[in-house]
């Protein structure tokens, strides 16, 4: 699991409101669709983890934020070895799963899409329910887990940890 320290370090230099709509409840409600979507794809699942709070951690506004993705990538990269680990091939796919989620890429390695669909899933958040036909992977895609993700995005609904680990941050905001 992500840990606090790394939560905290991504919080610090986090310029956006950390309960708004590209904020912390997003990223839990990413990481855990992502979770579910990897039981069923074999993904990674700490790259699928990594990205939930990497892929918009860098965001300067909540509107179109070219090259956000790349700017996450990068933190990323600056806290690889000091608060996760990941093997070269892993942390490529962490890498191109942030830094290409926003361009509507719906093929491509496992790891990489399942991310990319752990966040389509959340984007009833902003009113906007997912297009099946550009969700990557077939997980994602039963109607079952489609309104079980889109109904969590939609109600804003924030996932306990967050509430009990994530919120708990010295930092101040």
């Amino acid at each position: 699991m992500v840990s606090a320290a790394l939560i905290e370090v991504i919080r610090k230099q986090y310029r956006l409101s950390w309960n708004g709509i590209h904020g912390a409840s997003h990223w839990a409600r990413v990481l855990e669709n992502g979770l579910k979507l990897a039981e069923r794809t074999g993904a990674n699942r700490k790259v699928v983890e990594l990205f939930a709070v990497f892929h918009d951690a860098c965001r300067t506004n909540d509107d179109w934020d070219e090259g956000h993705g790349s700017r996450g990538a990068a933190l990323a990269g600056s806290l690889r070895g000091k608060y996760f680990d990941l093997a070269e091939e892993d942390f490529t796919a962490l890498q191109v799963a942030c830094r290409l989620h926003t361009e509507g890429i719906t093929q491509g390695e496992v790891t990489v899409i399942t991310c990319w669909d752990a966040d389509r899933l959340d984007l009833g958040r902003v009113g906007i329910e997912p297009n099946r036909d550009r969700l990557c992977t077939n997980a994602a895609k039963p109607p079952e887990l489609f309104e079980w993700a889109n109904t969590r995005a939609c109600s804003e609904f924030i996932p306990h940890f967050v509430q009990t680990q994530w919120m708990r941050s010295t930092v101040s905001v």
